[in-house]
């Protein structure tokens, strides 16, 4: 039997082919069969038994303890390679896959908060997270603390310290950088406070991936993603994940095995496909992205661009990008000169880019956040937050960087 890749010498990108996978134990099969079965057979009774105390948490795994195979409700060969090489991007022990990325982030919100308690969160977050959070927890009596990206840490813990909440909070929940503005959070300065109140820190950390963000080396506890956007790339599967410690992530795979929102064994197939090519995707992605903000921030039409890589010394969001993030990756929105009614014409205009929500896939994408992912938030949340009506947000693909220059060219001038 092959020996396991060491994942401390190869890079992710090498690992991605072959990590967690024996092709003898599946007649030679170069790439992992599709396991669509409901239910495994044990070998004896008392392997049975084991199995159940390790996945129902009576009994912790061994740190040399492969978890058997019971049922594909709590874990399958597909899903069990896939966390394997999630675990890998974000140098995490272990993560957990989820058939969407509310999901993962919900059973994540659920497992750590109890009536009673309360969530201190950045604004402004994916429009379903912040759905979850003022109107799923505020109905089990879980308090939401908002406060805002371009807040300092001081004046967040006066917050803290002023509301009447304050010390409920047992989680703190963060994304950055913040869909759809970019705004960026200090990660380390948040993960000391969480380590200061004693609570669990979680990021989403779907905006820019393992490959340009890692907010586990930054002393967060656990990374949520979206692997529908980059992780997934192809606009094909919708799926999430969270990656962490042993101990945490287990805590949460034990509620999702009670939730019953694992991913399908097709799903893990699926994204085990697109991690092949995370890196030269995501590469040409960010190098796009970059040559379309330059092209925007020259164009009379164009307000203002929300992109990482226009950030300058001065800004108070330039030393964290430079202390946390590798590349500013391949999200760009951009304000339109005269509102709601100018930014639709720009966006049916378009032609090569496809106007739709989502992102991190291999087409380009536009949306009108205010108006569709963001919808569900009040209007005076939304300014808070700078989504406005003529705020435009643009997943860049990989396609040609002149023909998409072109058609966002075409498109500005129906504006």
């Amino acid at each position: 039997m092959s020996e396991p890749l060491d994942p401390k010498k190869y890079r992710p990108e090498s690992l991605m082919m072959s990590y967690g996978y024996r092709p003898e134990l599946s007649e030679g099969s170069i790439k992992p069969p599709i396991f669509l079965t409901s239910t495994f057979v044990f070998k004896t009774a008392e392997e049975g038994k084991r199995f159940f105390e390790v996945a129902y948490g009576k009994s912790p795994k061994k740190a040399d303890e492969t978890l058997g195979l019971i049922y594909s409700r709590i874990n399958n060969p597909d899903l069990e390679i896939l966390e394997d090489r999630l675990a890998v991007w974000d140098q995490a022990e272990e993560s957990a896959v989820f058939e969407s990325g509310l999901a993962a982030i919900s059973t994540v919100l659920l497992e750590f908060l109890k009536p009673g308690d309360a969530v201190l969160h950045s604004a402004p977050v994916y429009g379903g997270t912040h759905h979850f959070i003022h109107h799923v927890l505020r109905s089990l009596n879980i308090t939401p603390i908002e406060f805002f990206a371009n807040q300092t840490i001081e004046e967040v813990e006066k917050l803290i310290a002023d509301h009447p909440e304050g010390s409920k909070i047992k989680l703190i929940y963060l994304e950055t950088p913040a869909n759809p503005t970019n705004d960026l959070i200090d990660l380390e300065a948040f993960a000391a406070l969480a380590k200061r109140l004693g609570v669990v820190s979680v990021v989403d950390n779907t905006y820019l991936g393992p490959m340009w963000q890692q907010p586990l080396k930054h002393g967060i506890d656990l990374v949520v993603y979206s692997a529908t956007k980059y992780l997934g790339g192809h606009s094909d599967l919708i799926a999430g994940s969270v990656s962490g410690s042993r101990e945490l992530v287990t805590r949460v795979r034990v509620l999702r095995t009670f939730l019953g929102n694992m991913a399908s064994p097709h799903t893990g197939w699926m994204l085990m496909r697109s991690l092949e090519t995370l890196k030269a995707r995501t590469d040409r992605q960010a190098a796009t992205a970059g040559k379309l903000a330059d092209f925007l921030v020259g164009h009379p039409k164009v307000e203002k661009v929300y992109y990482l890589g226009l950030l300058e010394k001065g800004d108070p969001h330039y030393e964290v990008f430079r202390r946390q993030c590798t590349s500013p990756g391949a999200m760009i929105s951009f304000d339109i000169i005269r509102g709601e009614k100018a930014a639709f014409r720009f966006l049916n205009a378009l032609k090569l880019v496809h106007l739709a929500v989502s992102l991190g896939s291999t087409e380009s994408l536009a949306s009108h956040p205010a108006s569709m992912t963001h919808c569900d938030i009040p209007d005076d949340e939304k300014a808070r937050m700078g989504i406005s009506d003529k705020l435009v947000r643009l997943s860049v693909g990989v396609e040609d960087a002149g023909d998409l220059i072109n058609d966002l060219k075409q498109a500005l001038e129906a504006v």
